[in-house]
């Protein structure tokens, strides 16, 4: 198990993270939002052992599906705030 952990962080020290702008090509012509939750997710992904190609889909993958989320949280609470109330 140690010998994993310590092969991940020999390994990662070759890959570079993404930062400041910097971020995968296949990142470009996703909005701006998008890009900096992926990047964020792809980094601690690289961070924990995963392969670099693996950590850029993923990152795309899982912000995309968190950002929807969020924008159907704040969906839901302008339709309940619009409501009137019984009072």
């Amino acid at each position: 198990m140690a010998r994993n952990w310590l092969y991940a962080k020999v390994l990662n020290a070759f890959i570079m993270p993404w930062y400041n702008g910097d971020y995968p090509p296949s990142y470009k012509n996703q909005p701006v939002a998008l890009r900096k939750k992926a990047v964020e997710i792809a980094n601690k992904l690289l961070e924990n052992g995963a392969e670099e190609g693996v950590a850029i889909a993923t990152g795309l993958k899982q912000a995309r599906a968190q950002l929807k989320k969020e924008k159907e949280k704040q969906s839901q609470k302008k339709d309940h705030s619009h409501k009137p109330g019984l009072f």
